[in-house]
């Protein structure tokens, strides 16, 4: 929106950050600004009942901005005001990019395959256990269970925990190639047999319930040609899987099955098992997913089957839940899948911040309480207190220079506290990610919100402390 004067508020501290930032946005930002200082040192203590008896708004202002840590109530200042209000970004570095993306961000809701999480080896579980995993996947985004038999063995008490699943309002299905499982564990609810094919077919007839076919030579998807004719011909439902191989077991040209029976099979559902790369494969699983559900959906096959038994892929199924909108949303919108959610971007952060040389001296000369401010900058980690800074890559060094000024606000706890951030702050160094004290690390959907647990409070924080350079 052109023409538009924005009023920033902001506390002392933070102040020549900002207005260096805001300064820097003038050649490319469509909108003119003003900034009030308002008396307080961090701007992360400020409240809305509190601002709203200080905040001295332009009259040309179409829009205020609070600091990215303001929550709760805003009508105090609302009512004195006038004037729309938007919570900025918890970190100024975030401005630029706050403003070049305000517009709404694209809707990933829609999906277009289904999730079938695999207990494995569930005889040599509790109902109990089973249940609660099965709960576990569902809330991760699975939509159906899979129960997972043991191969040369026959299950007496299969039906009992397909009944149990059922009771707890899942779908199920049923991992088995043997009738002799297949029809209690269908007769007590499960909804789709995997698998079938020459060797339990004609059984197949009485299930009364949908199959995934497979080949009987793994490396012929002809060899699932009379398997279908003889399901089709009885109204079978059924989805085919040609089976995708491990790497170094003919992966590549399992992939090329995949694309080989769409052709020849255009109108028929399939399904996927993608266990064989994520669980087979010393790699973390989230890029695996991604890019086997971005060929699913290119192919039109509409479920996937996973499991995460193997540390490395034990978000699996989430993983699937966020790549199945992702890849929908981009092959429906002709668009790469960038851009568009983080939720898959765990080690590295998307976009690395930085405040510069120049800003950190400025912050480190400006503090005059006696907390410390934590950052994270150019591989080093830095700690800035009343006119003072150390700084160096090890965080031993850093606290080890601190420790020598006999600093009397240095308690046990107090080191705690900022030995746990500096060793964020090495963290973040480490593997490219941003560092902002008092926060969690990002880790994409992995991410655990810290919910001020590690702040220091009525101890070590006077009435105007706070952490390091909060926005506005």
């Amino acid at each position: 929106m052109e023409n538009q004067q924005i009023h920033f508020i902001t506390g002392r501290l933070a102040e020549p950050a900002l207005r260096r930032t805001l300064e820097k946005m003038e050649t490319s930002a469509d909108f003119c600004w003003t900034l009030q200082v308002l008396p307080i040192t961090v701007a992360a203590l400020m409240t809305p009942a509190w601002i709203a008896k200080r905040i001295d708004v332009p009259a040309a202002t179409t829009q205020i901005v609070l600091p990215g840590y303001c929550d709760g109530d805003l009508s105090p200042i609302e009512s004195v005001t006038r004037v729309p209000l938007v919570v900025g970004p918890k970190d100024l570095r975030q401005l630029p990019k706050f403003f070049g993306q305000q517009q709404d961000p694209p809707s990933l809701e829609q999906w277009d395959i289904d999730i079938i999480a695999e207990i494995n080896h569930a005889p040599r579980m509790s109902i109990a256990e089973v249940v609660a995993l099965a709960e576990s996947y569902r809330s991760s985004g699975a939509t159906l269970i899979d129960v997972g038999c043991e191969p040369n063995a026959c299950w007496s008490g299969v039906a009992e925990y397909v009944k149990a699943l059922k009771d707890e309002g899942h779908r199920v299905s049923i991992d088995s190639l043997n009738p002799k499982e297949i029809a209690p564990a269908v007769a007590a609810g499960a909804e789709l047999v995997l698998s079938v094919n020459a060797s339990n077919r004609e059984a197949a007839l009485d299930w009364g319930c949908e199959v995934v076919v497979i080949p009987d030579d793994i490396r012929d998807v002809n060899s699932m040609q009379d398997t279908i004719e003889l399901l089709a011909g009885e109204n079978v439902p059924l989805r085919l899987d040609p089976i995708l191989e491990p790497i170094g077991m003919g992966f590549a040209a399992s992939l090329q099955r995949y694309m080989d029976a769409r052709r020849r099979w255009p109108e028929a559902e399939m399904m996927m098992g993608i266990g064989n790369l994520t669980e087979l494969t010393d790699v973390d699983s989230a890029g695996v997913n991604f890019l086997l559900l971005a060929i699913c959906q290119e192919l039109r096959i509409h479920s996937v089957l996973t499991t995460q038994v193997i540390n490395w892929a034990s978000s699996s199924v989430k993983e699937c839940d966020i790549a199945r909108r992702l890849v929908r949303y981009a092959i429906e919108e002709n668009v790469p899948p960038k851009n568009l959610g983080y939720d898959l971007v765990t080690l590295r952060d998307p976009q690395r911040l930085s405040f510069g040389a120049e800003a950190i001296a400025t912050l480190a000369g400006n503090i005059k309480d006696h907390n410390y401010r934590i950052l994270a900058e150019e591989g080093e980690v830095h700690v800035l207190g009343n006119r003072t800074h150390w700084h160096d890559a090890d965080p031993f060094k850093v606290f080890d220079a601190l420790a020598a000024t006999n600093p009397k606000n240095l308690d046990a706890s107090h080191a705690f506290y900022l030995g746990y951030e500096m060793c964020k702050a090495m963290i973040a160094n480490q593997l490219g990610k941003n560092y902002t004290q008092d926060e969690a690390l990002r880790w994409g959907h992995l991410t655990v919100e810290e919910e001020n647990r590690h702040r220091l409070e009525k101890k070590y924080r006077s009435s105007e402390s706070g952490s390091a350079i909060n926005p506005t």
